[in-house]
């Protein structure tokens, strides 16, 4: 695996790791790969030697392959190494009327969807979270697969086990991910990936992690098991019960964090 010039610059010294930095450095670890001839099932080099390679710390490494992980493009295996998956596969984005393809993010003001990663306000994003979500357990409940419900208690077991608010974070999308790509629907995918990169937006990111707490991922395991042990039961009432439940409770912990806000949301 080669060096990339220039990465290193953007390496953070000290502290948590920016979201976005994470992000394109879990890119940059799949695309040198990918160069370097490695496929499913191929070894990635150490933490240490990728960080050597890229001209990053070792910390940051760590939390890339975290949302690797979490992402299922990599699998950690104690006394052996760090090894790549075969990718799930994503659904399309439908294309826009004019024929480009959908972009999911903030619209502007003609009310196209702005670039990826774009900011909405978190009150609007639990919204429709909370409208979206729980009417899709049903979905769920009838199509998904033993497989689908492996790799939820797959991201339960990562979200147990995550050592930092951003691991925490990135299992997190990854078991509702997995939910609403169980649901078989293309169009509720594609919607809800546009929920996620509302996620991955700054305004989201410093809001959530002003409010994130022991405690608080705690309570959010314990929901996460409830709605998943709901879908394995394939209770129906009891999984949208326990999706409504959970994120309400994330509203609640998110939009009273800070008083400001619960204002100008609209």
């Amino acid at each position: 695996m080669r060096t990339a010039a220039g990465t290193g610059s953007a390496d953070p010294a000290a502290g948590p790791v920016p979201a976005e930095h994470g992000q394109r450095l879990a890119a940059l670890i799949l695309a040198e790969s990918e160069r370097g001839g490695l496929g499913p099932g191929s070894r990635l080099p150490t933490e240490r030697q990728l960080a050597i390679d890229l001209g990053v710390t070792r910390s940051s490494v760590r939390h890339a392959l975290a949302l690797l992980e979490a992402q299922g493009r990599i699998s950690r295996e104690v006394g052996r190494g760090t090894f790549l998956r075969e990718p799930v596969p994503q659904p399309a984005v439908p294309a826009q009327p004019d024929g480009g393809g959908a972009r999911p993010g903030a619209p502007d003001g003609d009310g196209r969807p702005g670039p990826v990663g774009a900011d909405f306000a978190p009150a609007d994003v639990m919204t429709v979270r909370r409208l979206l979500e729980p009417a899709s357990m049903p979905l769920v409940v009838a199509w998904a697969t033993a497989a689908d419900l492996d790799e939820m208690d797959r991201c339960l077991e990562g979200g147990d086990h995550a050592a930092s608010y951003e691991e925490f974070e990135g299992w997190d999308l990854a078991l509702h991910r997995c939910i609403m790509r169980s649901s078989r629907s293309p169009l509720l995918a594609a919607l809800y990936g546009a929920i996620e990169q509302a996620r991955h937006g700054q305004v989201w990111g410093d809001l959530k992690r002003r409010s994130s707490s022991t405690a608080h991922r705690q309570e959010y395991q314990e929901d996460h098991r409830a709605i998943v042990a709901a879908l394995r039961a394939r209770d129906s009432a009891a999984a949208v019960e326990a999706m409504r439940l959970h994120l309400a409770k994330v509203s609640d912990h998110l939009l009273t964090t800070d008083s400001a806000t619960t204002v100008g949301w609209g």
